[in-house]
């Protein structure tokens, strides 16, 4: 069975300096990425943020609790150590992703390999690994290369999978302007009530 770890933290300080705005469009973000995600297997929430933690049970997702040492390690902590199947990695700030898009992740994953979407400035939105013992937290600028090399240095196979919807995330309010007839219902309900709030 495919498991799907998906870490979550408090929307990026860029996204808007407004505290209750990044909070309302992280949450949304997850929750769209949860709705994807949840199709395709066993999902866990890797967070020490409380509504985080509330969004998944009410999505049904099971959730862990995040040790604080940034991205990597929250994935190392969601990894399934005892299982030998597929995983998945898959950030929190791609709200246009849906379930083909992950289909196509774990299609493009090669057995004893794994794949990456890149994102536009060369950090990663997603892996596929074919087992959990693959994963190494190199995460951070550069992070797809580094991934790439990291399965080379094994003598796996690194394939990256050109996925549209995964390869664009939410850093910045422009992106989400960019981006907002493509995102899921959540994150278009979001901002259709920030929007509200700015014309009051």
């Amino acid at each position: 069975m495919t498991v799907v770890v998906v870490p979550f933290r408090e929307g990026k300080s860029r996204l808007s300096p407004a505290r209750h705005v990044r909070r309302s469009l992280a949450l949304a973000m997850l929750g769209d990425v949860l709705a994807a995600a949840m199709t395709i297997g066993e999902t866990v929430v890797v967070t020490d943020d409380a509504e985080g933690v509330a969004l998944a049970a009410e999505l049904g997702a099971a959730t862990l609790d995040d040790p604080g040492d940034g991205h990597g390690p929250a994935v190392v902590a969601g990894l399934p150590h005892r299982a030998d199947g597929p995983v998945l990695v898959v950030n929190a700030d791609v709200p246009c992703v849906v379930p083909q898009d992950l289909r196509s992740l774990l299609d493009a994953t090669p057995a004893g390999g794994l794949a990456l979407v890149e994102a536009l400035d060369g950090t990663t939105n997603a892996l596929g690994l074919s087992a959990p013992s693959m994963f190494s937290p190199l995460y951070g600028p550069g992070s797809a290369d580094r991934f790439v090399e990291h399965a080379h240095a094994l003598g796996l196979e690194a394939v990256r999978a050109a996925i549209p919807n995964l390869a664009e995330d939410v850093d910045t309010h422009d992106d989400l302007d960019r981006l907002q007839l493509r995102v899921g219902p959540r994150t278009q309900a979001a901002l259709v009530e920030l929007d509200r709030e700015v014309a009051l």
